[in-house]
C-alpha cells in the first residue's frame, strides 16, 4: 500500500490518471456505439445492416470511428492537457502543448508511411499516444521557458492578447516538432521501418520467432500482452502477427480434422485465447468487474463497474481499463497479469486432458461469456469451464478490489479532514457562495460529498434526540436532531450538511424528510415521556417561509392535527428574515396550525430583537457559546439575564444550550433560566 501510493503520487502517474479520467466520456460513447455496431445476432446484424439501406450500421460506424477510430488522438491531447494542468505553467499556453503533442504523435505513428491507415489512430497506437503526450508536452515546456518567458519574440505592440499569445508559442511547437521528426527520421533510417510505432511491433513480434505452439509459447504470449496492454500498449495489435503464425491456424486445422474423421490435435488457438483466456476483455477483466460489483464498498467505482458491465458482456473493456484505471495502477497490476495466466493454464490443462472438447467452432471475438464457451468447444463444458475460470478470476481480483478501497478510503479521508479545515475556517465566507460550484479540489470534493449525501438521504434520513430538562429535573423536551454518518468519515459537522444540501438544491427535500420522521416518531417519544413533552426540529429561516413547506405543513396537519403532537419548529438562519407581511402571514398560519416556533441560536449570526416583536415565537433559544462563556465572560452573564427579563415580559420561555456542568445550570438558574439542553444531561442518541 505504501509502495502504491508513492508511486501514484508521481507526476507522471498523476498526469495519465488524469487524462485517462477525462476521457470517459469519450469511451462510453464509443464502447456503446461499438456495442450496438457489433452485438453478435445474425438477426440483430441482418436488421440494422438493411433498415433504410443500412442507415443505422452507418450511424453507429460513424460514431465508433469517431470515438474509438482515433481514440489515441484524444488521449495524447488529454494526457497533454493533464500535463500542462497540474504542471501549473501559467505562462506556457495549454493550446500550444496540445498542438505539439499531436504534431509529435502522428509523426511517430507513421503519417508518412505508404499504407497509413485509420486504425494507427486507435486503440492500437495508445501507448505511443502517452509517449507524446508527456514527452512533447514536457519538451514545450521547456522551451517555452527558455525561449520566450521573459521576452517579446515574435509579439506585435497592440496586437490582440490571444494573437500574441499564440504566437509566442510557435518557435517551441517549431522545435518540438523537429525533435520529433529528427528522432523518427533516424528511427526509420536505422531500423527499416515505416515508423516508430512499426519498429514496437516488429520488437515484440520477433520474440517469439521459432517459438511453435506449446504451452510455454501461449503462457508467455498472455503474460507478455497482458504486460503490454497495462503501460498501455494495444498488446493484441502489438502481437497480432504472432497471434496470425502461430494460433490463428489451429482453428482451421481442428475444422480440418474433424472433417477427415480425425481428432483435432490444437489446443492454442484464436477463439481459445478470446473465449478462455480474455473473458470480458484484456486481464480477463470481466472477473475484476464481478468482484467490484460484489466486494467493493466504494460508490464511484460501482458505478463505473455498472456502467461498463454491459460492453464488458460483450468483451468490450476499455470503459474499466481506462476508466479505473487499470493501466499504470501499482495495485492491479499483480491481478491483472495473474488472472488471464490463471484462466489460461486452466484451460489449456482442462482441454488437454479431454475433460473439454478441442475447439473446433468460430467464434467472434464480441460472442458473451457462456455462449462463446458453448459455440467454440461444441459442449455445455465450454461454458462450465468459463465459469470456472470467471470464479476463479473473482477470487485473485477480490482482495485487490479490497486494497483499492483502503487506499482510496486513507486518500479520502487525508482530503476530509483539509476540507473540514477549510469549511470551518470559511464558513462565514461561504454562506454567500457556492461551496459545490467552487473549481478547485474543495468544489470537487464538495460535489463527492454531496452525491453521497443525496444517495444516503435517499434511502430516509436519520436522526438523534436530545432531551430537554427543567431546573427540577424534568424531561419537558426533546429536539431531534439530524445525524449523517458517512461510511468512511464518520458523523459529519451538520452546517455542513444543511450547506451542502442547500448549495446543490436539495434542501427543502431535507427539511420535509426530517419532519416526516418526527412526525413519524413522535408517538415513541410521547410513550417514553408523556404525551406533554415537546418535540423540536430545525428549519431554516429561507425554507420556514416558503409556499411550498406552507403546503407540507398543511398536508400533515390534515392527516392528523399538529396540536395533538406538541410539535416546535426552531428557526435557524443562513440568512436574516425580512419581517415584512409575506413573512409574518407565513408564521401566523403556522402557528395557527397548532405548530410552536422558537428562535435558534439566540444572539447570534443574524438574529436579533425584530424576531420578538409580533409575539409570533413561543421559545428562545440560547446559543451555547453564551452559556460556555458564563464562567469566563463577564457580559455573557449580563446578555444572558437581559434576554431572561425580555422573555419573561414577552412571556416567551428560555432554553440554554450546550450546558455541560452543574456550574453552568445553576448560573443560569440565578439569572432566570430554568429549562436545558445539553451534555450535563445527555448527547443526542438514537430514539432506542
Amino acid at each position: 500500500m505504501d509502495f502504491a501510493l508513492k508511486l501514484e503520487r508521481l507526476f507522471i502517474v498523476r498526469v495519465i490518471r488524469t487524462g485517462l479520467v477525462g476521457m470517459i466520456p469519450v469511451l462510453l460513447i464509443g464502447a456503446f456505439a461499438l456495442l450496438l455496431k457489433s452485438f453478435p445476432a445474425a438477426g440483430y446484424q441482418t436488421f440494422i445492416a438493411s433498415f433504410a439501406g443500412g442507415f443505422l450500421l452507418d450511424l453507429f460506424d460513424f460514431v465508433y470511428k469517431a470515438t474509438f477510430g482515433v481514440l489515441a488522438v484524444y488521449l495524447a491531447l488529454f494526457v497533454s492537457r493533464s500535463y500542462m494542468n497540474l504542471k501549473a505553467d501559467q505562462d506556457a499556453p495549454i493550446g500550444g502543448a496540445m498542438a505539439s503533442s499531436l504534431i509529435a504523435f502522428f509523426i511517430f505513428a507513421g503519417v508518412n508511411a505508404e499504407e497509413f491507415s485509420i486504425e494507427y489512430l486507435g486503440v492500437k497506437s495508445m501507448f505511443m499516444a502517452l509517449m507524446t503526450g508527456l514527452g512533447a508536452s514536457a519538451l514545450y515546456s521547456l522551451l517555452y521557458r527558455r525561449t520566450v518567458k521573459g521576452t517579446h519574440t515574435l509579439l506585435s505592440r497592440g496586437a490582440d492578447r490571444n494573437l500574441n499569445r499564440a504566437l509566442s508559442a510557435f518557435g517551441p511547437i517549431a522545435l518540438t516538432t523537429l525533435v520529433f521528426a529528427v528522432l523518427n527520421a533516424l528511427i526509420v533510417h536505422l531500423s527499416g521501418v515505416e515508423s516508430f510505432r512499426d519498429l514496437i511491433t516488429l520488437a515484440f513480434s520477433r520474440l517469439f520467432e521459432g517459438s511453435g505452439q506449446n504451452f510455454i509459447s501461449g503462457f508467455c504470449f498472455v503474460l507478455l500482452s497482458s504486460v503490454l496492454w497495462f503501460f498501455g500498449i494495444h498488446g493484441s495489435d502489438a502481437l497480432e502477427s504472432v497471434m496470425q503464425e502461430y494460433f490463428v491456424p489451429g482453428l482451421e486445422a481442428n475444422q480440418a480434422a474433424m472433417a477427415a474423421g480425425l481428432e483435432p490435435t490444437h489446443i492454442l488457438t484464436k477463439q481459445f485465447f478470446d473465449c478462455f483466456v480474455l473473458i470480458g476483455g484484456c486481464g480477463a477483466s470481466i472477473c475484476l468487474l464481478l468482484a467490484i460489483l460484489a466486494f467493493s464498498r466504494n460508490r464511484g467505482r460501482r458505478r463505473l463497474g455498472a456502467v461498463a458491465a454491459a460492453p464488458m458482456i460483450f468483451n468490450m473493456n476499455e470503459i474499466m481499463v481506462f476508466g479505473l484505471p487499470v493501466i499504470y495502477n501499482p495495485i492491479m497490476l499483480v491481478p491483472f497479469l495473474a488472472t488471464p495466466l490463471i484462466c489460461y493454464s486452466t484451460a489449456y490443462f482442462a482441454i488437454s486432458c479431454g475433460m473439454v472438447p478441442m475447439i473446433t467452432g468460430g467464434v467472434e471475438w464480441t460472442t458473451p461469456v457462456l455462449i462463446g464457451g458453448y459455440f467454440a468447444t461444441g459442449s455445455i463444458s465450454g461454458s462450465v469451464l468459463q465459469l470456472i475460470n470467471i470464479a476463479l478470476g473473482v477470487l485473485v481480483y477480490m482482495p485487490f478490489v479490497r486494497l483499492l478501497d483502503r487506499q482510496a478510503d486513507s486518500e479520502a479521508v487525508l482530503m476530509f479532514e483539509d476540507f473540514m479545515a477549510f469549511f470551518m475556517k470559511h464558513e462565514m465566507e461561504l454562506s454567500s457562495e457556492k461551496v459545490v460550484e467552487r473549481q478547485d479540489v474543495y468544489g470537487e470534493f464538495a460535489r463527492d460529498l454531496t452525491a453521497d449525501l443525496r444517495h444516503d438521504m435517499s434511502k430516509g434520513v436519520k436522526m438523534r434526540y436530545q432531551p430537554q430538562f427543567d431546573y427540577a429535573g424534568n424531561c419537558v423536551g426533546v429536539e431531534a436532531l439530524l445525524r449523517w454518518e458517512h461510511p468512511v468519515f464518520g458523523l459529519l459537522f451538520p452546517p455542513m450538511i444543511v450547506k451542502l444540501a442547500e448549495d446543490d438544491g436539495f434542501l427543502a427535500d431535507l427539511e420535509e424528510a426530517i419532519m416526516q420522521r418526527v412526525l413519524d416518531e413522535s408517538d415513541k417519544v410521547a410513550d417514553t415521556f408523556g404525551e406533554g413533552v415537546k418535540i423540536s426540529f430545525n428549519v431554516t429561516g429561507t425554507t420556514v417561509v416558503t409556499g411550498r413547506f406552507l403546503d407540507f405543513c398543511n398536508q400533515r396537519n390534515a392527516e392528523r392535527p399538529f396540536e395533538s403532537r406538541n410539535i416546535c419548529i426552531e428557526v435557524t438562519e443562513q440568512a436574516t428574515l425580512a419581517f415584512d407581511e409575506a413573512t409574518l402571514g407565513a408564521l401566523g398560519r403556522l402557528r395557527a396550525m397548532g405548530l410552536r416556533l422558537a428562535i435558534d441560536d439566540f444572539s447570534m449570526g443574524h438574529t436579533s430583537v425584530d424576531y420578538l416583536k409580533d409575539n409570533l415565537f413561543d421559545f428562545i433559544k440560547l446559543d451555547g457559546s453564551l452559556v460556555r462563556g458564563l464562567s469566563t465572560h463577564a457580559n455573557c452573564r449580563e446578555i444572558v439575564s437581559s434576554v431572561t427579563q425580555l422573555a419573561d415580559s414577552l412571556h416567551m420561555d428560555v432554553i440554554a444550550e450546550c450546558v455541560e456542568t452543574e456550574e453552568q445550570r445553576e448560573t443560569l438558574h440565578e439569572i432566570g433560566c430554568d429549562l436545558y439542553q445539553g451534555w450535563l444531561y445527555s448527547p443526542a442518541v438514537p430514539l432506542d
